[in-house]
């Protein structure tokens, strides 16, 4: 399982620990295992609408010190899927190396440190090898690219 930010701890809301989640990723519904700094809680209440989800934690009384802390859901990758920051890094065959990944209006694109940018998306992306003996590596499809 890796851990993922499903939004940030928003404004407080009532005197029972209810707060809204700023920059809502995931849609927090009752009964989610989330991690708030070192510790676990489950969602005990979910109110609000998808966009600014109101929440309790089972646990956290007082949200209002915790504003803008990283709430975090575990999540499963399943194959051909990864995180941004595992591609970062990563040596792209004759290109150079991935400085960031960006999220488009319709998919995620590799900045390259040279400044190119690369759609990731299938028609582009050939592979992807994590566990490289030099590090990550991701091949690209050079005639979809233009080459």
């Amino acid at each position: 399982m890796t851990l993922v930010t499903a939004g940030r701890v928003g404004k407080p809301h009532g005197r029972d620990g209810s707060f809204y989640v700023d920059g809502a990723a995931d849609p927090l519904a009752a009964g989610t295992a989330v991690v708030l700094g070192e510790e676990r809680h489950e969602v005990v209440r979910r109110a609000g609408t998808d966009d600014r989800p109101l929440i309790r934690l089972a646990g956290l009384d007082d949200p209002a010190p915790l504003r803008g802390e990283p709430l975090l859901v575990e999540v499963e990758l399943g194959e051909g899927e990864w995180l941004a920051s595992d591609l970062v890094g990563c040596a792209v065959a004759g290109r150079g190396r991935v400085a960031r990944v960006l999220d488009g209006p319709s998919c995620s694109v590799l900045e390259l440190d040279d400044g190119t940018l690369v759609p990731f998306v299938s028609d582009a992306i050939r592979s992807v090898v994590l566990d490289a003996p030099e590090g990550g590596e991701i091949q690209v499809d050079e005639h979809f690219l233009g080459q």
